[in-house]
């Protein structure tokens, strides 16, 4: 028996926005980071408000919000009593609100109440799923908090909010959304729904990403990306993740290497140990090929055999990487060999906890996550 549950409400399309006009009488806690709260995009979305909102912002959001950011969150907010949440901002922010929601209801201080998202980047696909990332600093380890109290309630996909987004931040986030997908795709959670809605990112990502990368003002490949991110999420909140993310959790706790960008320095890796095209997996016709091969299929790619196909999807990636000038290694990224081996085996350890990779497809040793870094320095 399978459950497949959507439930959050989208507004999608042309001044999605608008959707906050309908709003009264609520008392908003927003949830952002520093940047947000200076720019427009913040003015953009307070005057969709009513006069009788009213508002309080924690700005306070750093990139892979560490557990005191949220301590802060719920200790700066106690005495508000929203009646509704709102995150606004990229997969740091929403995280973050996602979290504060959690530990607020947990202890009492919050009441179950709606949970707005507006997304500024196109790539977590957080809007939708119930999923938080928040960050141990002091032990440099990242924890998955999975529950469906996270879940927001509603999600607004206006393209307004992603048209300045810079270009190294649309290629990371871009790539996130290609290795949400592909890793949803193959999940052993997988069915047919998060496949149909896998398949679609994955084309719109190999269609849209580089539009969006050298023109950010190309609405549609600006729009397409957007519903990309959203669908990758939904397909992955059905299918759960991997290996990939695994990694890239654990050593994101210790390279600090945006996230987007770690999985596209692990993702051909992955996709090769998967697949059985290693010597560490050396069985290139299972079922996980084949799925690999069916994507290289759908892009056009050249997939006679599935050893083919995954040596064609594998190359596609790279290329397509490098033509968003991101690093392909951890070496290219400039990661030295001694930082590197002095972080390995804890990364590699740290990642075969993380619950991403409990729905890989081969079931990984802390020696394969090894295999698989080391192909990646």
């Amino acid at each position: 028996m399978e459950k497949i549950r959507f439930g959050t409400t989208l507004y999608t399309g042309e001044n999605s926005l608008k959707r906050l006009e309908e709003f009264d009488n609520e008392r908003v806690l927003i949830v952002t980071d520093q940047f947000i709260a200076q720019s427009k995009i913040l003015e953009t979305v307070m005057n969709h408000f009513s006069s009788s909102v009213e508002t309080m912002m924690f700005s306070e959001v750093v990139p892979d919000p560490p557990i005191d950011t949220i301590v802060s969150g719920l200790e700066k907010t106690k005495e508000y009593h929203p009646t509704m949440l709102l995150a606004l901002g990229g997969g740091s922010a929403i995280d973050a609100a996602k979290a504060i929601l959690y530990f607020g209801l947990q202890s009492g201080i919050f009441e179950k109440m709606p949970f707005i998202v507006i997304p500024t980047t196109s790539g977590t696909g957080s809007e939708v799923t119930n999923f938080s990332i928040i960050t141990d600093a002091e032990k440099m380890v990242k924890y998955p908090l999975i529950s469906d109290d996270i879940l927001p309630t509603e999600a607004i996909l206006d393209v307004s909010m992603v048209m300045g987004l810079p270009p190294v931040q649309t290629a990371d986030t871009g790539i996130d959304v290609l290795t949400h997908a592909l890793e949803a795709y193959v999940s052993i959670e997988a069915n047919e729904v998060s496949d149909m809605l896998a398949e679609k990112a994955i084309v719109n990502v190999f269609d849209y990403l580089e539009r969006a990368y050298h023109d950010g003002k190309d609405k549609e490949a600006r729009e397409k990306m957007h519903i990309a991110s959203c669908m990758a999420g939904m397909a992955f909140n059905l299918a759960s993740l991997g290996i990939s993310h695994g990694i890239a959790h654990a050593a994101g706790a210790r390279f600090h290497i945006a996230h987007g960008r770690l999985n596209g320095i692990l993702l051909p890796h992955v996709i090769r140990y998967n697949s059985g095209m290693t010597e560490k997996n050396s069985n290139v016709f299972n079922e996980t090929a084949k799925k690999y091969t069916k994507i290289a299929k759908l892009l056009g790619l050249s997939a006679g055999s599935p050893r083919m196909g995954i040596r064609s999807l594998t190359n596609a990636i790279t290329f397509l990487e490098k033509r968003l000038n991101m690093p392909t290694s951890f070496s290219a990224w400039g990661i030295d060999r001694a930082t590197f081996k002095e972080h390995k085996l804890k990364i590699s350890e740290d990642a075969l906890k993380d619950r991403c990779t409990m729905t890989n497809p081969i079931k990984p040793t802390v020696e394969d996550a090894l295999f698989i870094l080391e192909k990646a320095f």
